[in-house]
């Protein structure tokens, strides 16, 4: 933190925040650019309730994006002005609060995995509609399942924080905002092995393998985070190979 330049180069993390700041702005103009062209530039008698889910994963991930990298950008500049400025927001020595800076690295950093991961969600349902010639099974309550897990997944960033004493209150609402997230998520994996069942062909292709697998993997990742979501638990295995060689 701001400690750093004890260990790191100040130039090093000039370039690193600076690297984040770039990343962060072309990050907000890409979203600002999905959201223009699905609300304004859709075809004539397109209305959003019909629109893909592979569309709608964007909309979303875009909104999520536009919601929580402004937190990490005021941060990153925060840090920097600890760093070179003589501003003490990260110091401890002089009662400044280094948990502020996980709290808002953190606030970015969970809905940061389902921004990455909600744009595959519409690429495999994509997948799994096109091999099997059929619209997606349940199509509106993907899309729903997937709004669901962008607000939960933007509220529950504390539960990488168990071990920075949290209050108790505190941490039984994390662990239980992070356990619902599994219920639309559980949805999704409903919904997509629904449409596999329905369908007339058999698993033969490859891509179809490749959808089946992923949602087996993803399966198996997202039960261990509900397991690792328990507070008592994600303490017990903090800094362990299940947290660290990533069965999560």
């Amino acid at each position: 933190l701001s400690t750093s330049l004890m260990s790191l180069s100040p130039v090093a993390v000039d370039v690193i925040v600076l690297g984040l700041l770039v990343s962060g702005i072309a990050s907000i103009m890409s979203s600002l650019n999905f959201l223009t062209t699905v609300f304004h530039l859709r075809a004539k008698g397109l209305t959003l309730g019909i629109l893909s889910v592979s569309a709608w994963s964007i909309v979303i991930t875009s909104v999520m994006l536009l919601l929580t990298l402004p937190v990490l950008t005021g941060g990153v500049l925060m840090l920097l002005s600890d760093l070179h400025f003589n501003t003490l927001f990260f110091d401890p020595t002089f009662a400044g609060d280094p948990i502020l800076y996980q709290h808002l690295f953190w606030f970015f950093g969970h809905p940061e995995v389902y921004i990455l991961i909600l744009p595959g969600f519409g690429v495999v349902s994509h997948v799994i509609s096109s091999n099997y010639c059929r619209s997606l099974f349940g199509n509106q309550s993907m899309i729903l399942a997937m709004g669901c897990i962008a607000v939960l997944g933007s509220v529950v960033w504390s539960h990488h924080m168990y071990t920075t004493g949290l209050e108790v209150d505190t941490r039984a609402f994390f662990t239980a905002a992070t356990i619902l997230i599994s219920i639309p998520t559980g949805t999704k994996v409903f919904n997509w092995i629904c449409t596999y069942i329905s369908s007339n062909y058999g698993i033969v292709h490859s891509s179809s393998l490749l959808a089946l697998l992923f949602v087996c993997t993803f399966t198996f990742g997202g039960t261990t985070g509900v397991i690792l979501g328990n507070a008592a638990v994600d303490v017990a295995l903090h800094d362990t190979y299940y947290v660290i060689a990533h069965f999560h």
